[in-house]
């Protein structure tokens, strides 16, 4: 890790107030910034006050900025003032690699003060202050602080666990419902030209965007990953560590790159399918809770590089970390699910073949530019030969390996579940669907 010139302060676009841009300048701050801050936005009234911090913990979670466990007493408590407060910056400063990340904020800050209103179709922590800098991509997002593990809410759920997740089909439907309610709202209007005007979408430049395979490099990571597999092929379901699959996935590989551009344009080409969404609502970017009758209901957090994209990609971001065992018995029931909720929120009607398809083709080119698995995961995990299977604690205890090799298994067991290579012949039912240029 390298650290990146510091920067103390930074003047914010939307509110024309400087805010810190790392915990020490928040510190510094203290109550004096946090009422400036609560009054702008208006949290907090002309005639109360933050003063004082009482609670104040650092930590690096996630890939990119630093957040803090922020506790504050009020001059007067008042009803939506939540005294428990989480921070997100955009910048490290002290892990190079970390602060690349913070291009993700800029959308975050702008769906933060989008979630205000009122009629706001998902539950999402009340946003108390958010701004940005542009130019430097430094911001701070504070929020209330979701209370994991006490009353009706779940503890946190880790990404890539759901071995231990009680009943992960009801958690995988409150999610894709919530998917459904925050797209179907923007499709219906609902959301007014806040999304058009704060996500605006060009689906020319996000194809343009895509990072663009090449064969030569492509062949050697999926044989890279072929050997990985092969290797410790305890570590994966056997019908994936079969030689015979991974002989033909590096031969599908092959078509899949002289079609990229056709398959992104197919899946930017129907508007009813681009919605503004949330891209990564698995179950560790959410929380979730019993209402009276039983049921189960969630709410999303870290909007990181919240947009217009394809609805398939966002189901994708949601269910892609699942078990395999998730898709094989249940995915067609979730797109059943979104579709029926799409609707119900006042979008258009979706087909739910031509959703899947969607999806297929989503996960086919995903999957090709997750073969870069391997290194991620040896990183952490040197010696995989020394895990019992992909549940071990080691994996358990190394997150990035975790999620690299349980992802990878995912994309993988739909290829193999779903015949993603059926989707590369020449009748495939897609390629006839592709818009003139």
């Amino acid at each position: 890790m390298t650290e990146t010139a510091i920067i103390d302060w930074a003047r914010g676009d939307i509110f024309g107030l400087d805010f810190p841009a790392h915990p020490e300048a928040l510190q510094s701050g203290g109550p004096e910034f946090l009422t400036r801050a609560f009054r702008a936005s208006g949290v907090l009234g002309e005639d109360n006050s933050v003063t004082n911090i009482t609670g104040f913990d650092e930590w690096t979670l996630g890939g990119t900025g630093v957040k803090v466990l922020l506790s504050v007493a009020y001059e007067r408590d008042a009803p939506g003032l939540s005294r428990d407060l989480f921070v997100k910056f955009s910048r490290n400063f002290r892990d190079k690699v970390r602060d690349g990340g913070r291009y993700h904020m800029p959308p975050e800050v702008r769906l933060a003060h989008l979630s205000r209103d009122p009629d706001f179709p998902v539950p999402v922590p009340k946003c108390f202050y958010a701004d940005i800098q542009q130019d430097a991509l430094t911001g701070v997002i504070i929020t209330e602080r979701i209370p994991y593990g006490q009353g009706a809410i779940e503890p946190h759920h880790a990404k890539c666990m759901d071995q231990i997740l009680p009943e992960p089909l009801a958690h995988y439907r409150a999610l894709i419902s919530n998917l459904a309610r925050l797209s179907g709202a923007h499709k219906s209007g609902r959301l007014g030209n806040a999304v058009e005007r704060d996500f605006p979408v060009d689906p020319d430049m996000l194809i343009a965007r895509r990072a663009r395979l090449e064969a030569p490099l492509l062949a050697k990571r999926i044989n890279r990953l072929g050997h990985f597999i092969l290797q410790y092929p305890h570590l994966v379901p056997a019908h994936i560590a079969d030689r015979t699959f991974l002989d033909g996935l590096c031969a599908d590989a092959l078509s899949a790159v002289e079609l990229q551009e056709d398959i992104w344009r197919f899946l930017y080409s129907r508007p009813d399918m681009i919605a503004l969404c949330h891209m990564n609502a698995n179950v560790d970017n959410a929380w979730f809770w019993r209402e009276p009758d039983g049921a189960l209901r969630s709410g999303l957090i870290d909007w990181g590089s919240v947009g217009q994209m394809s609805v398939a990609s966002s189901i994708w971001g949601c269910i892609g970390a699942a078990e395999p065992e998730t898709h094989d018995r249940h995915l067609d029931e979730l797109l059943d699910l979104f579709v029926d909720e799409y609707a119900r929120a006042g979008a258009p009607i979706l087909d739910r073949r031509e959703l899947a398809q969607h999806l297929e083709l989503h996960v086919m080119m995903s999957a090709l530019h997750m073969t870069t698995a391997p290194p991620a995961i040896l990183r952490e995990v040197p010696d995989p030969g020394v895990a019992a299977d992909r549940y071990d604690p080691i994996f358990t205890a190394n997150e990035t390996a975790r999620v690299q090799l349980k992802i990878t298994i995912s994309l993988l067991n739909m290829w193999a579940r779903r015949d993603l290579g059926r989707l590369l012949r020449a009748d495939a039912s897609w390629r006839r669907k592709l818009p003139a240029i």
